[in-house]
C-alpha cells in the first residue's frame, strides 16, 4: 500500500516555529540519489531484466512548489501534489500518463482495513501468530540516539554547511535464545544557519503532521503500544527529543545510511568512512543475455571445445590457503544495506504558478492500487 512517499517525512523536529504565520509562495530543488549498499547492487543486478531497475543510482532531480497549504514534487517521472485544505494527495505517473487522489479519510480507511484484515488472519491462523507477534516479554530492545557535531565544513549548493552526524541504532535480544539483531540508521548532515524563506517549508510540513495525526488517531499507528511492550523507549525517545534539539539549521544535504551492526554500533557516517567505489561490471541487457544464451548453445556443439580456445593453464599458482583464515578473522562490523543522498538548493520566495498543483490534460485518473480488487 503506498500511502505516502518519502518526501512527506521530513526531520519534523527541526520545525521550532508555533506563532501564527502568513503563507508565502516559495520553491527549491532538491537532488535524490541512491548511492550506495547492497540494496543497489541487486537492483544494477535485475537491471539487465527491468529498465526500471536499470535507472537504481542515477539522480533524481525534482523541482518543490509551495503556495499556500499546497505543495507539489515534480520530477521527469512522478508528481505529488498534497492539498492541505482539500485533505488530498494526488500521485500522478508522467509516464502512464494517469493518477490517484487519496483523501486524509480514505488513508485512515485503508489503514483500518489493513488492521482487519491482519486480526481476521490471525484469528483464523492462531497458530502463527506468536511468529508473527512474539511476546514482548521475551525480547529485550534497547534503543541509542546521539548527535554530534563535528565542526567540518563543505560547501554544497554555493552555501557553506556544518557537520553533524545523527546516528540511531536499535537492538533487540530474544531473551530464550538470546539471539541478537542490531539496525542502525546514521544520517550525515550538512546545515546553514538560515535559508531566507525556508521557514515557509517548515511549516508546511508542520500542518501536514498535524493533519495526518489527526487523521490516524485511534487506530493505533501511534508509539503508545510498543512503549508499552519496551518500557526502555520511552526514555530513548525522551533522548532523542533532547539530541534532536542540536540539530540547528537547514540541512542543505543529507547522506542517509541504513543497515546493521554488531555489538550495538553504529553505522560509520559517510564522510568519516566512505564506501569503497563500485568496481563491478555493468550489467549486459536483456538483448545482450540472449545472445551470449545462443553463442554459448551453438559452441556447446563444437568438437574439442570449438576454435579460439587457449588451452587450460596447469602451472597457475596455487590458491592462497590463508585467505580464508584472513577472512575469517577480519569479519565486517556493519553492513551497509542501502546508502542515499539529498540535497537541496535554488531556493526561491518568486511567485509560484498555480498550474504548477494541477494534472496535467489528458491523464486518466484511476484508483490507488490497494482499493483494487
Amino acid at each position: 500500500m503506498r500511502v505516502l512517499s518519502a518526501r512527506v517525512f521530513p526531520i519534523l523536529a527541526l520545525t521550532l516555529a508555533t506563532s501564527p504565520f502568513l503563507f508565502a509562495d516559495y520553491t527549491y530543488q532538491q537532488t535524490t540519489q541512491i548511492t550506495g549498499g547492497s540494496i543497489l547492487h541487486m537492483m544494477k543486478m535485475v537491471g539487465a531484466f527491468s529498465s526500471q531497475a536499470r535507472k537504481a543510482g542515477e539522480p533524481i532531480v525534482s523541482t518543490v512548489y509551495l503556495k499556500g497549504n499546497r505543495l507539489a514534487t515534480v520530477n521527469p517521472d512522478s508528481i505529488e501534489i498534497i492539498d492541505l485544505d482539500k485533505e488530498t494527495i494526488t500521485q500522478v505517473d508522467v509516464l502512464k500518463k494517469t493518477y490517484t487522489v487519496m483523501t486524509f479519510d480514505q488513508m485512515k480507511q485503508q489503514i483500518e482495513n489493513a488492521r482487519r484484515e491482519m486480526e481476521k488472519k490471525q484469528a483464523e491462523h492462531p497458530g502463527s501468530a506468536p511468529a508473527s507477534n512474539p511476546n514482548p516479554d521475551d525480547v529485550k530492545v534497547s534503543f541509542d540516539v546521539k548527535v554530534r557535531k563535528t565542526g567540518a565544513e563543505k560547501q554544497v549548493s554555493g552555501l557553506t554547511g556544518k557537520e553533524a552526524i545523527l546516528t540511531m541504532t536499535m537492538n533487540a535480544t530474544d531473551q530464550k535464545t538470546q539471539q541478537t539483531g542490531a539496525m542502525a540508521i546514521t544520517n550525515d548532515m550538512w546545515l546553514v544557519p538560515e535559508v531566507p524563506g525556508y521557514e515557509q517549508v517548515r511549516e508546511f510540513h508542520k500542518r501536514l503532521a498535524e493533519k495526518l495525526a489527526s487523521a490516524t488517531e485511534g487506530l493505533g499507528m501511534d508509539f503508545t503500544r510498543m512503549l508499552a511492550q519496551n518500557p526502555g523507549a520511552t526514555d530513548a525517545l525522551k533522548d532523542m527529543g533532547k539530541e534532536m534539539q542540536k540539530i540547528d539549521g537547514v540541512p542543505i544535504q543529507q547522506i542517509m545510511r541504513m543497515g546493521t551492526t554488531a555489538n550495538g554500533q553504529p553505522l560509520p557516517a559517510a564522510s568519516e568512512a566512505p564506501l569503497p567505489p563500485d568496481n563491478s561490471p555493468a550489467m549486459p541487457s536483456a538483448g545482450d543475455v540472449a545472445k551470449q544464451s545462443a553463442a554459448s548453445m551453438l559452441t556447446s556443439h563444437i568438437p574439442f571445445g570449438g576454435f579460439g580456445h587457449k588451452k587450460q593453464q596447469n602451472d597457475q599458482p596455487p590458491a592462497n590457503q590463508n585467505a580464508n583464515q584472513q577472512g575469517a578473522a577480519q569479519q565486517p562490523t556493519s553492513a551497509i544495506l542501502m546508502e542515499s543522498q539529498t540535497t537541496v538548493s535554488n531556493f526561491s520566495s518568486a511567485p509560484v504558478d498555480d498550474a504548477h498543483f494541477q494534472v496535467p490534460a489528458g491523464f486518466k485518473q484511476v484508483q490507488p492500487q490497494a482499493e483494487k480488487h
